[in-house]
């Protein structure tokens, strides 16, 4: 298939050649050598076609369109309207600026012109969420709680790949505590797929398993989820183009990823994680509550057992190695909270404190 740098090459190439040659027929005319004049800057537009046309025509236009891809829907459109309020303020005060005397009835309407469109661009850009927000409370039928359900609605979660993995997401889903459009970009779904191919079983498992939750949020009402075409240029690293595009679009990360957790909340981009979440929903201990715990193994430290909550939490039992394989009734001593998770240190119920 022919590139479009290619096309445009050949046809730089004979326009230049051409003008080539029309100068070379001019500037010879003056020195009586029109023949080797045309053919030298002929040459010359020919070569100088070949190599300045992409830069001047193919290569700007894809670096607007890939700046354009990255912006958000909401972002175009408020550009757009700030554009054209713009133009309207500079179409209604061209008239009496051109009246002015010279130079300035000549030079103002330009100036106001590109002031009006740059102020308009900026201020419906950097105040767009408000002027939305006014445009759904102006509506007729909408009632003076809907907009900002809307604007809850209305915002954008960006998916990590490391939590469609986790699996979880597809419950937290289901229960509704999330508000909000799930954004899955196309370099995460690549991701996905890449580990979902690997030649490794384990990853290729979680891979595997990543694809069925998506298909499951897909297909789940609770929220809404869309796959975006969105990326972000001259980025390699997943976590990176995922932190830019948060940024750019204004919404947070939802991961459970440490790394990209820190990396984020450096760049004051929002982050939901999953594991956090976890951590805040388990059940409240005090010590001296009862809990039935079955212990499952022997702890580190002599004579200990080792029991899990519903939630996994570990609950370390003291003396309760003699009780392997038995459900009983432990106290609790303390509870630990670390950087991993929850742990609660115990008693077996029917010893002295």
């Amino acid at each position: 298939m022919i590139s479009m740098d290619f096309i445009a090459r050949l046809v730089g190439m004979v326009a230049f050649s051409a003008l080539g040659v029309y100068l070379g027929i001019t500037l010879g005319s003056l020195a009586e050598k029109p023949e080797l004049y045309s053919v030298i800057l002929g040459l010359l537009g020919v070569l100088i076609g070949l190599i300045l046309t992409p830069y001047i025509s193919t290569r700007p236009i894809r670096s607007i369109r890939s700046i354009l891809g990255r912006v958000s829907p909401q972002t175009l459109t408020a550009g757009l309207v700030g554009l054209m309020s713009g133009l309207i303020i500079a179409a209604l005060l061209a008239f009496p600026l051109s009246l002015l005397p010279a130079p300035f009835g000549n030079v103002l309407p330009f100036i106001g012109v590109l002031l009006f469109s740059y102020l308009g661009v900026a201020v419906f850009v950097m105040r767009q969420n408000d002027v939305f927000t006014v445009l759904r409370f102006s509506l007729p039928g909408r009632g003076a709680d809907e907009p900002s359900t809307l604007k809850e609605t209305s915002r954008s979660i960006l998916l990590d790949t490391s939590v469609i993995i986790d699996g979880r997401i597809a419950d937290i889903a289901r229960t509704g505590f999330l508000v909000g459009t799930l954004l899955i970009p196309r370099f995460v779904l690549n991701e996905l797929q890449y580990i979902a191919d690997s030649a490794d079983s384990l990853r290729r498992q979680r891979g595997r398993r990543g694809m069925e939750v998506l298909s499951e949020l897909q297909k789940s009402a609770a929220v809404p989820v869309r796959i975006s075409d969105m990326d972000v240029d001259g980025v390699r690293e997943v976590d990176d183009k995922l932190v830019v595009l948060a940024r750019q679009l204004r919404c947070p990360i939802l991961t459970n990823d440490y790394n990209l957790n820190r990396i984020a909340e450096l760049q004051g981009v929002p982050v939901l994680n999953v594991n956090e979440l976890a951590n805040a929903v388990k059940s409240v201990l005090l010590p001296g509550e009862p809990l039935l715990v079955n212990i499952l193994q022997e702890g580190k430290e002599t004579g200990q057992g080792v029991g899990y909550l519903d939630d996994g939490t570990m609950v370390v039992i003291e003396d309760g190695r003699h009780f392997l394989n038995q459900e009983v009734t432990v106290m609790v001593t303390k509870v630990l909270q670390t950087a991993a998770g929850r742990m609660i240190f115990a008693r077996i119920g029917d010893r002295e404190a």
